[in-house]
């Protein structure tokens, strides 16, 4: 093909534009994080009165969670239902179904990344606030209590020629499979 052909074809689009074909589809991880951004982005903007980025603090991200919660899919006991702390009860209840913790630890470490991607900086990341660490640590006690799974903590490896089994130690709520939430 002679040169004058091939910008022809070029100029008319026979041939594929070299940055479509650098361009990658995104991966499941980042689509899922742009989405989640612009959910959060959405909800503050719904927010009486209108929140921007910049002005958000770990209580909005608090309150997003706490907002999300009513779409959750995971049944939590409460501490009054007769089948609080069985991890199989034998028959339905009026309990909520809330947000599993594993699902808001993933959501948060999205937010998280995404925060500081459009241009938050890191030593003021809402998403990375203790105030939210704590949030999700006390979420997660409470649905391993409500499902009857006790919660462990990891133990710390010694120094030294010490060995120990990583799934020491370890329940179920750590391995991030949770289906249950909690709000007080």
């Amino acid at each position: 093909m002679s040169g004058v052909n091939r910008g022809k074809d070029i100029a008319e689009g026979s041939f594929m534009n070299i940055s479509n074909d650098q361009q990658q589809t995104p991966s499941r991880y980042e689509s899922q994080k742009r989405r989640d951004w612009n959910a959060f982005v959405q909800y503050l903007q719904n927010h009486r009165p209108p929140v921007s980025v910049s002005q958000c603090s770990y209580n909005h991200v608090l309150d997003f969670l706490r907002y999300l919660d009513q779409f959750g899919k995971t049944k939590v006991h409460l501490q009054g239902c007769m089948f609080y702390g069985q991890p199989e009860p034998p028959a339905p209840c009026t309990c909520p179904l809330r947000q599993a913790w594993g699902s808001l630890d993933a959501l948060i470490g999205r937010l998280r990344a995404a925060y500081e991607e459009n241009g938050g900086a890191p030593s003021v990341n809402p998403f990375a606030s203790g105030s939210i660490r704590i949030y999700l640590r006390e979420v997660k006690e409470c649905q391993a209590k409500a499902r009857g799974i006790p919660y462990k903590k990891k133990k710390k490896k010694m120094g030294g020629g010490g060995s120990s089994s990583s799934s020491q130690g370890m329940g179920a709520e750590e391995s991030g499979s949770t289906s249950s939430f909690h709000f007080s």
